[in-house]
């Protein structure tokens, strides 16, 4: 939807520009376990690796359809995956996806598993009129993790970075989430974001020089290039992060999908830096090298082929109605 409907009902006097210009919404027979389906289906068939080779799945979500249900047996079943393996859901606000993506290099490295799928999903809600409204949004990234023979990027290293920080959280019993305003740059996004990537990158003894694309946790493109600037990264690398869809605008989305889109592109040798961040608070930084394999596994299922197949819903209140906000 256009975020320019949003605030045309909350800001009708126009002086406030959204900060993206569209957001990614569900359809109405859609949901978190809906789209991990859908990323975890597209994962297997790229990656060519055998199913029955699946050990685990891990489902990184805040916005779990059930409050006592697994997201990931669903996700499990639904792939065809055989009933010996590990699931189970991730919760870490933005970066739960992230956490599953180091569980499962975990169980692969250290021999547990032989294959191992991460999933990053979300149908974030947001109350009404909430600056929420503007940025969050509904997908699903999945990576499947295996021997790094048969890897389109290897994994070089990863290192986390949290602290308890009150930026943003939902009660249980609450609908929509809160955030806690001036908590959420400065000693939220920033402090994570760049401790984790600072230590990643001293763990490697490599600087930002080293990379040709980095990619953050993006809820607005301005923190992303402010981490990006004090880390040394060029505007230039961070480029594929962004989602740019035919249609030319850059959108922020989040570090998973981000990451989809660069892996879209990226060249055998190079490397990529990545940083997630979520509220709580939290960052996941890794570092990958893009392998000789990765000309082989493209196929049309790119994140920019997902984007330009959008359509655009008519209108805020037919979205109230799409989001369930809207009771009846």
């Amino acid at each position: 939807m256009s975020t320019k409907d949003i605030a045309a009902v909350w800001r009708p006097n126009r002086t406030f520009v959204p900060p993206v210009p569209e957001r990614c919404v569900p359809a109405r027979d859609e949901d978190t376990i809906t789209l991990a389906i859908d990323a975890a289906r597209t994962a297997v068939r790229c990656s060519g690796q055998p199913l029955e080779d699946l050990g685990a799945v891990w489902v990184g979500t805040e916005s779990k359809p059930y409050a006592a249900k697994p997201c990931a047996t669903l996700v499990a079943s639904a792939i065809g995956a055989p009933n010996t393996l590990m699931a189970s859901d991730i919760e870490f606000a933005c970066k739960g996806g992230s956490e599953s993506l180091q569980v499962a290099t975990a169980a692969v490295g250290s021999g547990m598993v032989k294959l191992a799928l991460a999933i990053g999903a979300d149908v974030a809600q947001a109350r009404p009129g909430d600056i929420l409204e503007y940025l969050a949004a509904a997908g699903a990234a999945a990576f499947l993790i295996g021997p790094a023979e048969d890897a389109i990027a290897t994994i070089d290293a990863s290192v986390s970075y949290i602290s308890n920080t009150p930026d943003f959280y939902r009660r249980s019993e609450a609908r929509y989430p809160q955030h806690g305003g001036r908590f959420t740059e400065e000693p939220g996004y920033f402090r994570h974001t760049l401790a984790a990537s600072r230590a990643l990158m001293e763990e490697l003894g490599a600087s930002a020089k080293d990379f040709a694309h980095a990619v953050f946790h993006q809820p607005v493109p301005k923190l992303v290039e402010r981490a990006a600037k004090d880390l040394g990264f060029t505007k230039a690398q961070l480029e594929r992060g962004f989602c740019i869809p035919k249609f030319g605008n850059a959108y922020a989305a989040s570090s998973l999908i981000g990451l989809a889109s660069v892996l879209d592109t990226a060249e055998p040798g190079e490397r990529v830096f990545f940083c997630s961040y979520g509220s709580g608070a939290g960052s996941d930084a890794f570092a990958f090298t893009v392998t000789e394999h990765i000309a082989k596994r493209r196929n049309v299922a790119t994140v920019s082929s997902f984007l330009n197949r959008r359509k655009l819903i008519s209108g805020y209140g037919q979205y109230l109605r799409v989001m369930g906000s809207i009771r009846t």
